[in-house]
């Protein structure tokens, strides 16, 4: 089986002016949303129980990863472990990103 997504239709989903998450795919070995950060916003999530992979579709932003300090921007892809602590700041321009989750860790 397989499903064809729009990006644009699924940005048009997390629009607005405060933070967002939409789910528009969930299996048993993955899900994957669009996130979205207006610039200013604060990123509230805490670490997940599942591996993650963002794609950084538009906006500017600060990613810190544990103790490290990363800028992102469109094209950007991140990859984080299960587990560890993230969070996006410094928000500069409305922030979108793809996020795929992986299976929930042993």
């Amino acid at each position: 089986m397989w499903k064809v997504f729009d990006i644009e239709r699924l940005k048009a989903k997390v629009a607005g002016s405060e933070p967002s998450f939409f789910e528009f795919l969930r299996s048993s070995q993955m899900s994957c949303a669009v996130y979205r950060l207006p610039a200013g916003s604060r990123d509230m999530q805490a670490p997940h129980l599942e591996d993650e992979l963002y794609m950084v579709l538009e906006g500017k932003a600060r990613v810190r990863v544990d103790n490290e300090v990363q800028e992102v921007g469109p094209g950007t892809l991140l990859f984080i472990r299960a587990t560890t602590e993230h969070s996006f700041f410094d928000i500069e321009s409305d922030l979108t990103l793809l996020a795929t989750f992986g299976p929930t860790a042993e």
